[in-house]
């Protein structure tokens, strides 16, 4: 009898494990005029499911500086990780996820800068975003405006909130172009907000389609990882369990 509930329960631990994705480690990449804290919901709803989650604090100075700031945390990784990026944080991954740790990349309504191109390539056809440049080379983005351009999809007093927080990028930063872009080397996956005001759904969709990444599209804004943390952490799941296979 102990020899038979022995077998069960051994049976039992190796379904559990096969039903465990192998990439357990995530590492989550904020954008310009946000930091590491607005990870905070989709960082609950992961680390509920069992993976070890890390946040990246950028200093927002420079795409190297940023690149750098996110290599460090990969390095402290201890196995095959899920690199994912949100905004500006997507020229970060881009150049960080050549990472040998990297099993898979997420952007979450996210620049793709291919080799040569620049965040600020990329969005020289559209209307200028409302920045407000301080003395030293920062952008500022419109307080007055901020909320119902990055996150209107947010109570009133959280976009407020976001505005009078937010942490402002280098415009260095948005000038410098990619190199070898880690999303031609890796699996990708990618979450187009529908509302997005800030980056094009349009644009989000081609650079997807160039990166032959998996699509999810979600009805919300910018600050689709905030106001939809489900189904963000959804998708992150769902890639993390893709690039165990």
């Amino acid at each position: 009898m102990a020899a038979a509930v022995a077998w069960l329960l051994a049976g039992g631990a190796m379904v559990h494990a096969q039903q465990q994705p192998a990439v357990r480690n995530i590492v989550l990449v904020h954008g310009a005029w946000a930091d590491g804290g607005s990870w905070q919901d989709v960082h609950r709803l992961l680390r509920a499911r069992g993976y070890a989650v890390s946040v990246v604090q950028n200093p927002l100075s420079s795409l190297a500086d940023d690149v750098a700031s996110t290599r460090r945390v990969l390095d402290r990784q201890d196995g095959p990780t899920l690199l994912v990026g949100h905004s500006y944080g997507g020229a970060v991954i881009s150049e960080a996820g050549s990472h040998e740790r990297i099993a898979g990349i997420v952007y979450v309504a996210a620049f793709m800068p291919d080799a040569g191109e620049s965040v600020a390539a990329l969005t020289a056809s559209g209307s200028p975003p409302p920045l407000r440049p301080s003395r030293d080379g920062y952008l500022f983005f419109e307080p007055s405006i901020f909320p119902q351009a990055f996150a209107q999809d947010l109570p009133a007093e959280r976009g407020a909130f976001l505005a009078d927080s937010q942490k402002p990028v280098a415009g260095a930063a948005f000038a410098a172009a990619a190199s070898s872009p880690a999303w031609r080397m890796r699996p990708v996956f990618y979450v187009v907000p529908t509302e997005d005001r800030i980056i094009p759904p349009a644009a989000q969709r081609h650079w997807a389609a160039r990166a032959n990444a998996v699509i999810t599209e979600l009805r919300g804004s910018h600050a689709i990882y905030i106001s939809q943390p489900e189904a963000v952490a959804d998708v992150i799941d769902r890639a993390a369990r893709a690039v165990s296979r």
